[in-house]
């Protein structure tokens, strides 16, 4: 069985050996881009390539970039631990061509990996190409032995990318693979028919092949680019978990070492039905690990706000399995050994990172208390078995409790959460997140300024509270 360590490695390599020069993972909290809260995608390093704003240092590329999506336009956190698939942070594999190859090499060389390389039965596969590429549809009869019957045309939702409203974009092609109908989270449900992009887990994509070939203008139109570019990702994760035979993600050796510890130090084993916070819990403390190493910090607003977020999650969770002390940050060496062989960078942070950590879930831990003693408050003074939905989302945002341990916590005592009214105060503080963010709204071409390579600078703080310093455009 292949490690998480060997695939990605025989990843790059593949691509290395096909003239793509490697490119290590950008920072997961992004330096030069006022759009994002944190690193979401393999193609964010080179974006500005593909807005025109600059040339390719090399034609090909190939890298395993580290990825955030949790607050902003990509929130799944209150997801994550639910199921098997969910993450706050993972690795994006990822080829691109920079005006050179397109879809064909696209298209053969990520067969030849999944199948020649890797084993993975032809039968089982399954590639989807947008309703208007009959190109990359006739490419992957005449360039694979995919069984003709199994590439499908599909509508812009599943097969069109785009960066934005505005900007490249292009037609993608994606790779599926069928677990078996024992996989099926729908199964036995009246009407449901498992299918690729369907509403169930039989059916999972292995990896995205985006040719970027438009520009979408402002009034929707798409005229073609100078350039044609390939952008492929494929999660790590679940090319793991596919690989070694798991049913989730987190049994691969990319997350069982960290739930073992929990465990360990937790003394509840873990199993795929009660293991929620074991989940949460291993998960969270990977972002962390990445967000702090890079330069993040948990603090009351922005990234800030979403790392401290995620860290409370995750010491929640703690309580859950009988923590009452902090007690992630003794998790920070299991993940640097998981990952520091290749992400170098968490090597030598490690005190920091169990710092920072400490010192956040500690300051938590008496938040918490403070909230559970105002959960009781709330239910002496119910008139009946039903929180409200402002009560739930108070504990929820100004005590950090999620909607399933207030859920616990009543019905430990005969009560109940009014779901509706919670979800109304959810959406209603994500409508004033969305205008006041200073992450979001609409970006010109002229917003994207790259820089000269820093010059060695001299840090005055210790001397001046403020100070004047040069930058230059290119």
């Amino acid at each position: 069985m292949l490690s998480s360590k060997e695939i990605r490695s025989q990843f790059i390599e593949f691509f290395q050996a096909r003239e793509h020069s490697f490119v290590h993972s950008s920072a997961v909290v992004p330096q030069n881009d006022p759009t994002l809260l944190f690193a979401n995608a393999g193609m964010n390093q080179f974006k500005s390539i593909f807005l025109g704003l600059k040339d390719a240092d090399v034609p090909r590329a190939v890298n395993s970039q580290k990825c955030i999506r949790a607050g902003g336009k990509h929130n799944d956190l209150e997801e994550v631990g639910k199921d098997g698939y969910h993450h706050t942070f993972f690795e994006m594999l990822g080829n691109w061509s920079f005006g050179d190859y397109y879809k064909k090499e696209a298209i053969t060389w990520a067969w030849e990996l999944l199948t020649a390389k890797w084993g993975l039965p032809k039968a089982l596969l399954y590639a989807t190409v947008h309703e208007s590429d009959h190109e990359a549809h006739a490419l992957w009869q005449e360039c694979t032995d995919i069984p003709p019957s199994h590439i499908e045309y599909h509508g812009d939702k599943d097969n069109f990318w785009e960066m934005g409203d505005t900007g490249p974009c292009g037609p993608c092609s994606e790779i599926h693979i069928d677990r078996g109908i024992e996989h099926c989270n729908k199964h036995g449900v009246a009407g449901h028919v498992c299918g690729v992009n369907g509403d169930c887990d039989r059916f999972i994509e292995l990896w995205n092949l985006v040719f970027i070939q438009y520009n979408r203008e402002e009034n929707r139109d798409l005229t073609p680019l100078k350039n044609r570019f390939v952008d492929t990702g494929a999660g790590l994760e679940r090319i793991t978990q596919v690989l070694q035979d798991k049913s989730s993600n987190y049994e691969t050796d990319l997350f069982m070492p960290i739930i073992d510890k929990i465990s360990e130090l937790s003394k509840l084993p873990y199993t795929q039905e009660s293991g929620m916070s074991h989940r949460v819990i291993a998960d969270h403390i990977r972002c962390l690990c990445f967000a702090l190493a890079d330069g993040g910090f948990p603090s009351n607003e922005g990234r800030g706000y979403v790392l401290r977020r995620i860290l409370r999650r995750a010491s929640r969770h703690g309580r859950l399995l009988g923590f009452a002390e902090p007690f992630l940050h003794g998790l920070v060496d299991t993940v640097v050994s998981i990952m520091g062989h290749h992400f170098e960078e968490l090597r030598g942070k490690e005190s920091y990172i169990k710092m920072v950590i400490k010192a956040e879930e500690d300051r938590f831990n008496k938040t918490l208390d403070t909230g559970l003693q105002k959960f009781d408050e709330i239910c002496l003074k119910l008139d009946g078995n039903l929180i409200g939905g402002k009560d739930a989302f108070m504990l929820y945002d100004t005590y950090g409790f999620p909607l399933d341990l207030t859920m616990m916590l009543a019905e430990e005592k005969g009560f109940k959460i009014d779901h509706r009214g919670f979800e109304e105060e959810m959406e209603a503080q994500r409508e004033r997140a969305r205008k006041a963010s200073k992450f979001g709204g609409s970006h010109t071409q002229d917003d994207w300024i790259e820089l000269r390579p820093a010059l060695p600078t001299l840090f005055t703080g210790y001397e001046k509270s403020a100070d004047t310093a040069y930058i230059q455009r290119l």
